[in-house]
Parts: structure tokens; sequence; C-alpha cells
């Protein structure tokens, strides 16, 4: 008795979700939002990106927010100092060595802080663009495939939002 009534809540928390995470938005909305949100976490902005983060929830209708939300999930703070650090390798190859700068040495100056932190940001906008890309697609097949495996198996009466003409 008690085993059936929580299969039955667990569905229905299961459909309340698919409904939530599916329905409100097109698979290219889902796929940029995630992508923006990937973008925005990837950039150095010391946790302000959050509050970027809730100003466009707030502003823009046609955005994930679970998306959005999810890319913070990715791109945690244990993995950022991995991004930093290949941001800063990526600008020194770009841009070349900050002059005086070495792993060997410990007296850097606080002089070289603005050569250095042009590295980072510019291999940091690089790589931010990259993650983006790669994370609008996978978060578009995952999406379409998500919507594909729902429709045919638990839920054959699930209505998606219209993709624009031309589109998967």
């Amino acid at each position: 008795m008690v085993r059936q009534r929580v299969r039955e809540v667990l569905a229905e928390v299961k459909d309340r979700l698919i409904t939530a995470f599916v329905e409100d938005h097109t698979s290219h909305e889902v796929a940029f939002s995630y992508s923006l949100g990937v973008f925005i976490t990837a950039l150095p902005s010391l946790g302000t990106g959050l509050l970027v983060f809730i100003a466009l929830a707030f502003l823009f209708d046609r955005i994930s927010k679970i998306a959005l939300f999810a890319s913070v999930v990715v791109l945690n703070p244990v993995v950022k100092w991995g991004v930093y650090g290949a941001s800063y390798s990526l600008g020194r190859v770009i841009l070349g060595p900050v002059p005086g700068v070495t792993f060997s040495r410990a007296d850097v100056s606080l002089s070289a802080g603005p050569d250095i932190l042009v590295r980072l940001w510019l291999g940091n906008l690089i790589l931010a663009t990259i993650f983006a890309v790669i994370g609008y697609f996978v978060a578009l097949r995952v999406v379409n495939e998500f919507r594909r495996r729902v429709k045919s198996d638990d839920h054959p009466d699930t209505t998606f939002p219209a993709e624009p003409a031309g589109d998967e």
C-alpha cells in the first residue's frame, strides 16, 4: 500500500519535472540558455555571474532558467581553477610570456599584474567562447533526444513548444 503510493507520488513528480524542463521553451531556447550560462560561468567574474543570471532570468522570458543555472553544475568552483590555469597558458601562448615572470621565481612584482591579467582574460574569453559553442550543440542534442524519448515512451500526449520553421 505504501509502496504503491510512493510510486504514484514519484510518477507525479516525474511528470511535473518533465513539464517544467521541456514544455516552456523550444529546444533552441534551452540550448542557447545553457550556452549563455556556460559562457558567463567560464569568465573570471568572482561570483558576480550569478547576479547576471538573476538579471537575465528576470528580464527575458525566453531564457530557460533551469538551463541557465545548470551551467553552474558543469563549471563549478572545483573545476574553475583548471579553466583559469588553461586560460593563462593560452593567453601566454598567444601574447608571449610576461617579462620577468617565470614559474621558478617567487619574487614577481606587482607591476607584472596587468600583463598577467591580460593573458588570463584573453585566454579565458577564447575558452569561454569555445565552451559556449560546444555547450550549445551538446545541450541541443540532449534536449532533442530527451524530448523524443518522452514523446515516444512515457508521455505520447506531451506537447512541446513549436520550433521555428526550418529547424530540427
